[in-house]
């Protein structure tokens, strides 16, 4: 294993200290390291909180900041922030609005935030995101995992609190979206977590995991490597027939990198799944592309798509301003 490191004990904090200081008119640092919030709060918004492992930078604490969350909670690599991390996240921005708690649907993420919503009392409350296609039934495990349909989730909630929204519209609206996004990924190669060091699991030279998950989990079925647009095909049909999209509507396309794919191959990634969009009568009028949820080191990508409508595609448009995301319009 190769990484810039000191050891693996400091390497989250010294990565956590670079960030802020890289970052510091965007976020600060709290002095425990427990979690990053805005530089500006906004008192009387109602408060976005986020968090997870940390291994999928630049999910969640590059997403700090104006249009999008008020504080991240990183946990260690693959691993849940602890609930009094939360707590204090929580009320380092509390405007007196109300407090949405945003979660991947993991089992630690959610029993912990769960936890501190709890702690938080009435005036909090708890959105779970559970996103991928690739688990088919939800009574496997948890059911269906959160991933990179996290982002669009936190950008529109982000523009909608930011309008003034309270936190029951939040709620509504984060049911909404996360209701019609739907995300499945594939892995040419496996992740290398720090303190394991060694890869999350083997895989052949000419082979991909289909459906694979953010944290290296199996996806649907191993396979022979495949061409772009072979696997572009089956990802967007297992998408699309699970959103049950309508001809002609309109839908925000993301291709999202693992954190070893190059953008070379992630923008031909997003031209063979925009391809393969028009030939089901679906048009991608809004696109992103990058390395946005990461599994540390692995390569490969995930496919995103949102339904949209006026509402949703001004929410998408609105200004954001963080160390990972950033537009005005």
């Amino acid at each position: 294993m190769k990484k810039f490191m000191n050891s693996v004990e400091t390497m989250l904090r010294e990565s956590l200290s670079g960030f802020a200081q890289c970052n510091r008119d965007i976020v600060t640092l709290d002095s425990g390291y427990r979690f990053v919030r805005r530089r500006q709060l906004a008192p009387g918004k109602a408060a976005l909180i986020s968090g997870g492992g940390s291994g999928h930078e630049p999910l969640h604490t590059g997403f700090v900041g104006h249009g999008m969350l008020d504080a991240a909670c990183p946990g260690q690599v693959f691993t849940s922030p602890t609930p009094d991390q939360i707590v204090a996240a929580a009320e380092a921005v509390d405007g007196g609005a109300g407090l949405l708690f945003i979660v991947k649907n993991y089992a630690g993420d959610v029993m912990n935030f769960s936890l501190a919503a709890e702690m938080c009392g009435a005036n909090a409350d708890t959105l779970v995101l559970d996103d991928d296609v690739a688990v088919e039934g939800s009574a496997q495990g948890m059911g269906r995992r959160g991933v990179a349909g996290t982002l669009v989730v936190e950008k529109m909630l982000g523009a909608a609190a930011e309008s003034g929204s309270d936190l029951a519209a939040l709620k509504r609206l984060g049911t909404a979206v996360a209701g019609t996004t739907r995300s499945m990924g594939v892995a040419l190669t496996s992740c290398t977590v720090p303190a394991v060091g060694k890869p999350t699991f083997d895989i052949g030279d000419n082979e991909m995991e289909v459906g694979v998950g953010i944290h290296g989990e199996p996806g649907r079925r191993r396979v022979a490597m495949m061409r772009a647009d072979e696997i572009a095909d089956e990802l967007i049909r297992a998408i699309v027939d699970d959103l049950g999209a309508r001809a002609g509507s309109d839908v925000l396309l993301m291709v999202n990198g693992f954190g070893a794919t190059p953008s070379l191959e992630l923008h031909l990634m997003y031209d063979a799944t925009s391809r393969q969009l028009s030939g089901r009568g679906l048009k991608a009028s809004r696109g992103l592309v990058g390395n946005y949820v990461t599994s540390l080191d692995m390569a490969g990508c995930s496919v995103t798509v949102t339904l949209l409508n006026d509402d949703l595609t001004a929410l998408w448009d609105a200004p954001v301003h963080t160390a990972a995301l950033r537009w005005r319009m």
